[in-house]
C-alpha cells in the first residue's frame, strides 16, 4: 500500500448499520483511474463483494458523495453503492446479519485500475446494530419467545411488536435506537412442522410488551413483512390495543395455514398452486403467480376483515415484488377500506423495488432459498431503485409510529 494514498470514512469508520458513510480517497495522481472495492462476510461465512471504477479529480481526490462510478457493480453518483450492490460469491444467498450484538464489518479498498491490482489503501467500516445504551433481553414466556430491545433513558417510549418471518434482531434493535421499545417475535418457529397458526401467541407477546415499565403508549404498533404481514393485519382486526400497523410486501389474506383464535378457527388458509411456479435460467423460480386469488369465491374465508380495525395502517408495497402481488393486495385493501368509509390508512408503492425491503445499506438480495418452501426463488427488484426505496421507507416508518403511538407518562408511572 502507498502511504501517500488515503481512504477515509466520514464522519467516522464506526456508525450504525442504517447510517450512511462518506467514502473519500486522497493522494492519487490527477485524473488517475482506480477501482474501489467493498467486501464483507455474513453470519453464515458467505462472502459478499462489490467494485466500482472511479477517476480522481485534478487534485487526486475521489468523493463518492460527488463523483460518478463509470463501471462495475453500479454506475453514476451512488454514495452508498458499494454497500447495496454487494453480491455473494455463491449464487442465491441472502446476506445474513440478524444478531444484534455483533457489528457488521465491511472492508473498503482502493486498487490499481482493473480491480485486481495491488491495494493502494484500505479502511474498515464497523456498522453497529445496537446503539449506545440500548438493552437486549431474550424473552421466553407463555407460548412465545423473542428478544426485547429497550432504549436508554426513563421513557416513556412507544411500543412496537416486530413480527419477523424467522427470528431476526436487526430491524427491532435498529428501531430501538430510534426511541421505541421493540419486541421481536418470529412468525415461524418450526418451519414445515406447523399445521395451524394461533393468534393467541402474538396477543400474548403484545400484552407482555405493553406491561414493560418504560412503555408509555396505550396501545402498540406492529411492523411486519411477508407472512408476518397477514398476522399483523389479523391482530389489528381481532385484538384490541393495536394502534398502528406497518405492512410491508405481504398479503391481504391469511396465507398457507388455518388461523385460530381463542380455540376457534377465524380464517381459512389462502392456498398455493405449485403448478404456477415459473422456473428461470438462474436456477431460482418465480412463485408470485402460485398464490391463489383471495377475492375468488373459494378463498373468501381467508380474507382478513381489516375494516374491523380501529388502528392506523401504513401499507408499503414494492411494484417488482416477485414473491407475490403486494401492489395488487394494497390496491384491494385500500378500495375495501374506502368502501367501508374508512380513512385510517396510507400507502406508498415503490416502482423497481423487490420483495425483501429492509433497513437501508445492506446488500440487495435478488434471489435466495425460500425459508418455507426450501428452493431458490426470485425476490425481484432493480438494485438502485430498491436501495432508494429502503432509504425512504426507513424514514417513513418511525415517523408513522411516532405520529400514531401517543405516549402517556402518567400511565407509565402507574405501571
Amino acid at each position: 500500500m502507498s502511504s501517500q494514498i488515503r481512504l477515509t470514512l466520514l464522519p467516522s469508520a464506526t456508525c450504525l448499520y442504517d447510517e450512511p458513510v462518506q467514502v473519500k480517497v486522497a493522494g492519487l495522481r490527477p485524473r488517475q483511474v482506480v477501482t474501489l472495492r467493498a467486501r464483507s462476510t455474513d453470519e453464515r461465512e458467505v462472502v459478499f463483494s462489490s467494485s466500482a471504477t472511479y477517476r480522481a479529480d485534478e487534485s487526486g481526490e475521489i468523493d463518492l458523495d460527488r463523483d460518478p462510478s463509470t463501471a462495475g457493480s453500479y454506475v453514476g453518483v451512488e454514495p452508498m453503492g458499494l454497500l447495496w450492490s454487494m453480491r455473494p460469491d455463491t449464487p442465491h444467498r441472502y446476506f445474513m446479519k440478524d444478531k444484534a450484538l455483533q457489528p457488521l464489518k465491511v472492508k473498503f479498498s482502493v486498487h490499481e485500475e482493473g480491480g485486481e491490482g495491488s491495494v493502494l489503501a484500505e479502511a474498515t467500516n464497523e456498522r453497529l446494530l445496537m446503539g449506545d445504551g440500548v438493552s437486549r433481553l431474550p424473552v421466553k414466556e407463555g407460548n412465545f419467545q423473542g428478544v426485547l430491545f429497550t432504549p436508554p433513558g426513563d421513557g416513556p417510549f412507544p411500543a412496537v411488536l416486530d413480527l419477523c418471518s424467522f427470528m431476526s434482531e436487526k430491524r427491532a434493535c435498529l428501531l430501538a435506537n430510534k426511541g421505541f421499545v421493540v419486541l421481536t417475535v418470529p412468525v415461524s418457529e418450526k418451519p414445515g412442522k406447523v399445521k395451524e397458526m394461533h393468534l393467541d401467541r402474538f396477543e400474548e407477546a403484545k400484552d407482555f410488551l405493553q406491561r414493560q415499565p418504560k412503555v408509555g403508549s396505550k396501545g402498540v404498533g406492529v411492523i411486519s413483512r411477508s407472512k408476518g404481514g397477514d398476522i399483523a393485519l389479523t391482530l389489528a382486526a381481532f385484538v384490541p390495543g393495536v394502534e398502528a400497523v406497518v405492512w410491508i410486501n405481504s398479503c391481504s389474506a391469511n396465507l398457507g395455514l388455518p388461523l385460530f383464535y381463542k380455540k376457534q378457527q377465524i380464517l381459512s388458509p389462502l392456498l398455493f398452486d405449485p403448478s404456477k411456479v415459473i422456473p428461470t435460467e438462474s436456477g431460482a423460480s418465480i412463485i408470485k403467480y402460485g398464490v391463489k386469488n383471495p377475492l375468488a369465491e373459494e378463498s373468501k374465508g381467508s380474507l382478513i376483515p381489516i375494516e374491523q380495525a380501529e388502528g392506523r395502517f401504513l401499507f408499503l408495497a414494492a411494484e417488482d415484488d416477485l414473491n407475490w402481488d403486494s401492489k395488487g393486495y394494497v390496491d384491494e385493501m385500500v378500495e375495501r377500506l374506502k368502501h367501508h368509509g374508512k380513512e385510517n390508512f396510507e400507502s406508498v408503492c415503490y416502482p423497481g423495488a423487490g420483495h425483501l425491503l429492509e433497513p437501508p445499506y445492506g446488500p440487495h438480495c435478488t434471489s435466495s432459498v425460500h425459508g418455507l418452501i426450501g428452493f431458490p426463488v426470485m425476490w425481484g427488484g432493480e438494485s438502485k431503485a430498491h436501495a432508494a426505496a429502503e432509504v425512504h421507507l426507513w424514514k417513513k416508518i418511525p415517523e408513522f409510529f411516532r405520529t400514531h403511538l401517543s405516549c402517556n407518562a402518567t400511565g407509565t408511572e402507574a405501571r
